[in-house]
């Protein structure tokens, strides 16, 4: 069982790490080289690690795990809707689409279709971004229960560039202005060089699977940009949304008031 145990979370440390060499794995595990490294061994052999750049010495997630997730929540129906809508998203725009799904308080990237644009946002497949920072987390944010969002500004708001949002009531004026809209935006405030515009998924159930944003460096964002994106955006959400058997967001979904008053 324990083998079991140090695999897993090897897997878990070389995804959040990579690439990764066993010595640095073994000082976060607190684990033995050798420990380590039998557990790379399996994790190799059963097709969840890879060696980065043809040498054992470092390690990177294979696919494996990416599609093993989509399968676990329901992500491959997901994509199969949006995917078609992103693809024409991406024409109109002719800028990076991203597709993100809400995970333990955060956003998760599952599909990425890049811009030819020489100057671009690249961010991998399973990027995690945070709720309060990035304009598909606070899409996600803005239309979730008033305990979701209690919980956001329970555990803090980190800092991550000097246009992050710190402060809890702008947060909350902010959700209520994307609410508003329909779409949310983010000038720099998770990576300096990346602004993006977003809008939540609304699934079947009523609440927020996913959000679909255009991503374009900080430099090339301008003002009617940044509108004409989120229209789009929005529209792209709610056909996904709606081909889910949901649709749009409620109206003063997320309104956080009966739980602050």
């Amino acid at each position: 069982m324990q083998s079991v145990l140090n695999a897993l979370r090897a897997l878990e440390e070389v995804a959040a790490r990579q690439p990764v060499g066993v010595a640095d794995l073994a000082r976060a595990m607190e684990l033995p080289k050798s420990s380590v490294q039998r557990a790379l061994v399996t994790l190799h052999a059963a097709g969840w690690i890879r060696p980065a750049g043809g040498t054992s010495t470092r390690w990177v997630v294979t696919t494996k795990a990416l599609h093993v997730g989509r399968h676990a929540s329901g992500e491959l129906g997901l994509r199969d809707v949006a995917v078609p809508v992103m693809e024409e998203l991406r024409r109109r725009t002719d800028e990076t689409v991203h597709l993100a799904v809400p995970e333990g308080g955060k956003v998760v990237l599952i599909e990425r279709l890049e811009t030819v644009q020489p100057v671009r946002i690249i961010l991998p497949l399973g990027q995690i971004l945070p709720l309060h920072a990035s304009a598909n987390g606070k899409a996600v944010l803005a239309v979730s229960s008033a305990e979701v969002i209690d919980r956001q500004l329970t555990e803090g708001l980190s800092d991550f560039t000097p246009t992050t949002i710190t402060e809890p009531q702008r947060l909350l004026a902010e959700l209520a202005e994307i609410r508003e809209r329909g779409y949310a935006t983010n000038g720099g405030e998770w990576r300096t060089d990346v602004s993006a515009v977003a809008a939540a998924v609304i699934g079947s159930s009523g609440q927020p699977v996913a959000s679909i944003s255009v991503n374009v460096p900080t430099s090339r964002m301008t003002s009617e940009d940044r509108s004409a994106y989120g229209l789009l955006v929005r529209e792209a959400a709610a056909a996904v949304g709606s081909a889910l058997g949901g649709g749009r967001a409620p109206a003063g979904g997320g309104d956080p008031s009966g739980g602050n008053s």
